[in-house]
């Protein structure tokens, strides 16, 4: 695997891949669906996360075998398609603080934006709706200020 921190002209680009996003969409949607039929359970990763300590949760076997899919899938495709090289436009202390602030919201947000976004919204939770919304706009609202105002 290959991370670029270069840019061309202080822009990352990305290639259009419609069949893979549709095809990794469809996963995601999927797992979030069977998770729900057979555990009763919100596929937020950070739900999944903070439960599966084992003397913390009675449930945490699913738990640990959630995780390791989304862990091992990933490297699946990289041993059958080969290296992916992807484009990281900022530095890893910004990577830092910008799981921290995501934490921060998912602590005060009552979940994360995958439990809200994928499971929330597909059971048109009100809470969920306010809270996508929410982290959307704060996320459009960041990239406007960085990209436009401070120039980064």
């Amino acid at each position: 695997m290959r991370i670029d921190r270069g840019s061309k002209a202080g822009i990352a680009m990305t290639d259009f891949t419609p069949f893979q996003s549709l095809f990794g969409g469809a996963l995601v949607g999927l797992s979030a669906v069977l998770l729900m039929a057979f555990h009763g359970r919100i596929a937020g990763m950070t739900g999944i996360l903070s439960g599966v300590i084992p003397p913390l949760s009675p449930d945490w076997q699913w738990r640990a075998a959630f995780l390791a899919g989304a862990v091992v899938a990933p490297l699946l495709v990289i041993a059958v398609g080969g290296p992916i090289a992807f484009h990281v436009p900022v530095s890893t202390l910004a990577l830092v603080g910008g799981g921290f602030l995501v934490g921060i919201g998912v602590y005060f947000g009552g979940g994360c934006p995958s439990g809200h976004g994928i499971c929330g919204l597909a059971r048109l939770s009100p809470r969920s709706v306010v809270a996508v919304a929410t982290f959307m706009i704060t996320a459009f609202a960041t990239v406007f200020i960085i990209r436009h105002v401070i120039g980064g």
